[in-house]
């Protein structure tokens, strides 16, 4: 493998995260502050607990979530198009470096923006409410996981995207009013029973329960399902990536 190319890829988005840190970290930071202060604050003062735990302690794993998948798709997809638009990535396809170091980069640089972002907001968090953390190995894990799962989601879409308007539109259409719709907020035992069996389809659900599982210990579905269903979707974002390469979708026309 060829490490140095990795190295250079990651640096540079790296580096381009620092050069634009007001929007890539203050202004993240700011709306989830202004998050704790509206729910957490004035909704927060009219519900006691949810599962024995306080309402504004309750929605941080939710809004660390909300973050995590923002930001990783968002930094991922911009990486890899930035370079399509302006056609640069020609001259990445045609050096020595194999596709699976290309993800590396550009996964590996987008995902360890959006963990540090998150662990920025869970320190932020504990300004304005108690944070525990029962389950710290699993934490990180489902941590993880969701970074690199939604880094590659946003590659893909970053290469299947021929517009910046493009660019937007998974993620503003569908991935947040899913997080919305996920339990960011509350559990879905709070809705009627019908709504509850929709809300079991929405696969943010599963990623959302399963981290809120490793900081009280209170979740809405099981957490090996949870688990699984981050792996699920790794597999096949992994799979999709693949097949983009091995095939030259979009990316060598």
């Amino acid at each position: 493998m060829n490490l140095y190319a990795v190295k250079s890829i990651y640096l540079f988005e790296m580096h381009r995260a620092w050069r634009t840190i007001l929007q890539s970290v203050v202004s993240p930071v700011i709306s989830t502050s202004l998050y704790f202060i509206v729910f957490g604050a004035a909704i927060g003062s009219r519900i006691n607990t949810i599962d024995g735990v306080s309402y504004g302690a309750y929605i941080v794993p939710g809004l660390i979530m909300l973050t995590l998948l923002q930001q990783s798709i968002a930094a991922a997809s911009f990486g890899i198009y930035f370079p399509k638009f302006i056609g640069t990535i020609y001259e990445v396809l045609s050096a020595p470096v194999s596709f699976l170091e290309i993800v590396l980069g550009y996964v590996g640089a987008a995902a360890t923006k959006s963990i540090i972002l998150g662990t920025i907001i869970l320190i932020t968090a504990t300004f304005f409410v108690h944070v525990r953390i029962d389950h710290p190995f699993w934490m990180v894990l489902f941590f993880a996981l969701t970074a690199i799962s939604f880094s590659l989601f946003g590659f893909i879409i970053g290469i299947w995207a021929d517009t910046f308007e493009k660019l937007q539109l998974i993620p503003l259409l569908i991935v947040t009013p899913l997080v919305f719709l996920g339990g960011s907020f509350y559990s879905i035992r709070m809705l009627p029973p019908f709504w509850q069996t929709v809300t079991l389809f929405n696969p943010v659900l599963y990623l959302i329960s399963g981290f809120r599982w490793s900081f009280y210990e209170v979740s809405d579905v099981g957490v090996a399902v949870s688990l699984a269903m981050i792996l699920v979707f790794l597999a096949i974002c992994l799979g999709l990536v693949w097949w983009i390469f091995k095939t030259g979708y979009r990316l060598k026309s």
